[in-house]
């Protein structure tokens, strides 16, 4: 079983062997590593399965370090940074010729941000280098937002986990791109679009790319439960099509009664998205360690996070 451990020190040691050390931030856990240290980049990609085409981010501990990895800040940028950091943005930038390429995929680019975590804040400033950590979770499947999580995923395939308790916002970062210049959203996440856009003005979202994508999460499938997950409009009729399954319901705040409902997860009776957010990869394990037939989750509404949790849903149920 991997080590989980609140020891700072001994995750300093384990990353400076070059070795990978599972991290805590506000969002998810991360699977961490010296980015510039090509045993743990490749290790990463190992560790989780993760194709090569598929860009990590670099966690650094201040915003005065970016300028060690980018060589362009465009002003809204800056504005966002200066917003959101330490939190859950990550703006995808010109990088220095000294970013490795197996980082950003060989692309120009690099995808940055500063997590909200006292640990890995910590942690960060005892470094002499960034941390690569994409989810500490096989790829694809689902991110990991507690310590015990991330070691059912790897047993004793990693080192340590750097326990943090449970992820205070429970999916991924929001992902900002420029290109001339201009912000795109690449993955939606944790910031909501209407947060940011009060920041910038509008802005658009291009979320979705099936090969050699622009940041990480833009893939179609992702964060998916080995049960055959549903999207559903009208739970009470998905009820009635799946009539002869194992059921586990996965809802935003109303509760549904059926014979074949095994297992019932409501995500915020208060209708309060934030808490449905930072519920969502947890109740998600949970029903997939059920042995169920199948998980009908709930669509939830169109604006703030629900369009984030949605994004997640729709990827977890993608060709399931």
């Amino acid at each position: 079983m991997s080590i989980i451990s609140t020891d700072i020190s001994k995750a300093v040691t384990i990353l400076n062997n070059e070795e990978l050390v599972a991290i805590p931030t506000e969002t998810v856990y991360g699977l961490a590593g010296n980015i510039f240290s090509e045993k743990a980049v490749k290790a990463i990609f190992k560790t989780k399965e993760r194709p090569f085409f598929n860009p990590l981010i670099v966690h650094i501990p201040n915003l005065e370090y970016l300028t060690n990895v980018v060589s362009h800040v465009p002003e809204k940028a800056r504005l966002l940074a200066e917003a959101f950091w330490p939190g859950s943005l990550t703006l995808v930038l010109p990088k220095k010729n000294t970013i490795p390429d197996i980082i950003t995929a060989g692309k120009s680019t690099v995808a940055v941000r500063i997590p909200n975590h006292p640990l890995s804040l910590e942690l960060l400033k005892q470094l002499d280098f960034p941390l690569a950590a994409p989810s500490a979770n096989p790829f694809n499947r689902i991110s990991p937002t507690t310590a015990q999580h991330v070691a059912s995923y790897f047993k004793d395939k990693i080192d340590m986990v750097l326990d943090g308790g449970s992820c205070k916002n429970g999916i991924e970062s929001t992902i900002i791109g420029f290109e001339n210049d201009d912000p795109i959203i690449y993955r939606l996440g944790a910031i909501a679009v209407e947060q940011i856009e009060a920041v910038i003005g509008k802005i658009k979202v291009k979320n979705k790319k099936a090969t050699s994508p622009d940041a990480p999460g833009m893939l179609d499938k992702h964060y998916a439960p080995r049960t055959l997950t549903v999207l559903s409009n009208n739970i009470l009729e998905d009820l009635k099509t799946y009539s002869d399954k194992r059921i586990g319901v996965l809802s935003f705040s109303s509760s549904f009664e059926g014979d074949n409902i095994q297992h019932q997860i409501i995500l915020s009776e208060e209708q309060n998205l934030n808490e449905a957010a930072s519920k969502l990869y947890d109740a998600l394990h949970e029903l997939d360690s059920l042995k169920l037939d199948i998980i009908i989750a709930e669509v939830f509404p169109d604006f703030g996070l629900g369009k984030s949790i949605n994004d997640r849903l729709q990827r977890a149920a993608f060709s399931s």
